[in-house]
């Protein structure tokens, strides 16, 4: 007989696997910018992307005669989503390092977070990783304008992404809604990418590995957790979880790009993560296990 999962399980996972997504796609993005001497941003975005929809469409195998009106329309906005943040995102580390690129693009899930909030506690951990958020991200002299505008871009698709990532994982509870999306995302960015860097590509196309890797490490790993965490926790509780972003993107680049910390950045960082881990914890406490009659505390 299968023994059913534990109601706390799924608070105790979620952490695990938002750590496990935050990671995966700094160390994609740090070796997308590492590519950069040899191919634009914009073709890392659009091979990422493709190969994602590739692969995941060669595993799934949507039918797509099942797929209501509801479900595309709601599977068409997020592939336009993936499209506009794979750009901004990838044109953003170009201008900038990987930490401030990926701090100025929480902003996006930390507003979302605090406008969501219902309680007072949740407002306290939101603005406090908000805190931590913009004093790393103040912009400096040695910071361009382009990039923070990127950035913010990429902060407006964030937040739009983790609303559309709910949507369509609720109306197709199986993984054809994560393999639509990308696919009717790299329709529109894939054109763009080969009459901008084709030539590129097709000089060097060595590359194509490189794209490949960065797909599976920046895409498709962390937008399959996603999905999956997004069925476990609310959008308020991941955009606070997503504040973990800005620590582990600072250490890849520090570890793989040799992208140097001030110590505001190190201040920062550990604001941001103290409000996740303050998160985590009392997500726990909420859940917590049942009691001997099997409901939970209330």
């Amino acid at each position: 007989m299968k023994i059913p999962r534990a109601p706390w399980q799924g608070a105790a996972t979620a952490p695990a696997l938002m750590l496990a997504q935050i990671v995966s796609l700094q160390a994609g993005s740090a070796v997308a910018k590492d590519a950069y001497g040899t191919v634009g941003p914009t073709a890392l975005a659009g091979m990422r992307l493709f190969f994602s929809a590739a692969i995941l469409w060669v595993l799934v195998r949507p039918r797509l005669r099942e797929v209501t009106a509801v479900q595309w329309r709601a599977a068409i906005s997020l592939g336009l989503v993936f499209a506009a943040m794979n750009l901004a995102y990838f044109q953003a580390i170009s201008r900038l390092p990987i930490g401030v690129a990926a701090t100025l693009e929480l902003l996006g899930p930390l507003t979302l977070s605090i406008v969501l909030s219902r309680r007072l506690e949740h407002l306290a951990v939101a603005l406090l990783a908000l805190a931590g958020v913009l004093l790393l991200a103040t912009p400096g002299a040695s910071l361009s304008a382009a990039g923070l505008l990127l950035g913010g871009a990429a902060a407006l698709c964030r937040a739009r992404y983790v609303v559309l990532s709910q949507q369509v994982g609720r109306l197709l509870p199986d993984w054809t809604g994560l393999t639509l999306a990308p696919a009717c995302g790299s329709c529109v960015l894939t054109p763009i990418t080969a009459v901008t860097d084709g030539g590129t590509v097709a000089a060097h196309p060595a590359v194509l590995g490189t794209g490949l890797m960065v797909a599976l490490f920046s895409s498709l790993i962390p937008y399959s957790l996603d999905m999956t965490v997004l069925r476990r926790i609310d959008v308020r509780a991941f955009g606070v979880l997503l504040a973990l972003s800005p620590a582990v993107a600072a250490g890849v680049g520090f570890v793989l790009l040799h992208e140097q910390l001030t110590a505001r950045q190190l201040c920062a960082i550990t604001l941001v993560v103290l409000a996740g881990a303050w998160s985590v914890r009392r997500a726990a406490q909420r859940v917590g296990p049942p009691n001997r009659t099997g409901a939970r505390p209330a």
